[in-house]
């Protein structure tokens, strides 16, 4: 099936030292690849994984499911493991989710960064989805909310209802084990996010295991802050969080 513009993967040989990065729901590795290329040019090793269904359409989407997710990016987490020395974990949106999912059954990850990371929704009709997903294939879609104009994260117009329902199942997985995530952790959370609650952030940094947790206010970005104002903030923030714990490290 053909791609969405600009929705291939991304990869960059560096160091030693690997990161893995993780788009969200409906979207694609557009929204991470600048953060990709900012981790490339410091010398990281970098990949950006396409999620299975992401980057192509939502009829294809609905046609997969979290464990199709997870899978992918727990392909790419091995794969960069056999070929760094140590390796960190990144997600925006549904990628923050899959990145703690990881954290929580691989012990050996350096430490996570997760950006307006989603774990539930406050959506009203959330109680409806195991019903309307079999009668209604889709709904309105939830992309681009970017405050900087002119920003294109390249995500789906409509939301695929039987992805969404297979989200909330692999959100219940997440909560479920939260507390096993001990690596430490870097929470960015966007002050004004119309897709994620605030209560996310909130829920996570209340029951999450680690010790070592950092939390930064993004103050002039929406939900794809990876694409947004703050953009600079998050890419430097994520290099001074690994290099703080390298040289702790060492």
């Amino acid at each position: 099936m053909p791609l969405l513009p600009d929705a291939e993967p991304f990869y960059q040989d560096g160091g030693d030292v690997g990161v893995l990065l993780v788009h969200g729901f409906t979207g694609s590795p557009r929204s991470m690849k600048v953060w990709g290329q900012y981790l490339a040019e410091a010398g990281y090793t970098v990949s950006v994984p396409r999620l299975p269904g992401h980057g192509t359409s939502w009829q294809e989407m609905n046609k997969t499911r979290w464990e199709d997710w997870y899978g992918e990016a727990e392909r790419e987490l091995r794969d960069l493991a056999g070929r760094c020395r140590v390796v960190y974990v990144m997600g925006l949106s549904m990628g923050g989710s899959l990145a703690l999912r990881l954290a929580e059954k691989n012990r050996d990850i350096a430490g996570v960064v997760i950006v307006n990371a989603a774990v539930h929704t406050e959506r009203p009709d959330r109680h409806l989805l195991p019903y309307l997903r079999r009668v209604v294939p889709a709904f309105p879609g939830i992309t681009n909310d970017i405050k900087k104009p002119g920003v294109d994260e390249g995500g789906y117009t409509k939301i695929p209802l039987q992805a969404a329902y297979s989200l909330q199942q692999g959100w219940k997985q997440v909560k479920d084990d939260l507390g096993l995530v001990t690596q430490p952790l870097l929470v960015m959370r966007s002050t004004e996010d119309h897709v994620v609650e605030a209560s996310n952030t909130e829920w996570i940094l209340e029951h999450v295991g680690s010790d070592d947790v950092t939390f930064i206010e993004l103050e002039n970005s929406y939900h794809v802050a990876t694409l947004d104002y703050d953009a600079e903030l998050i890419f430097a923030e994520s290099v001074a969080f690994m290099e703080r714990l390298n040289s702790a490290a060492a």
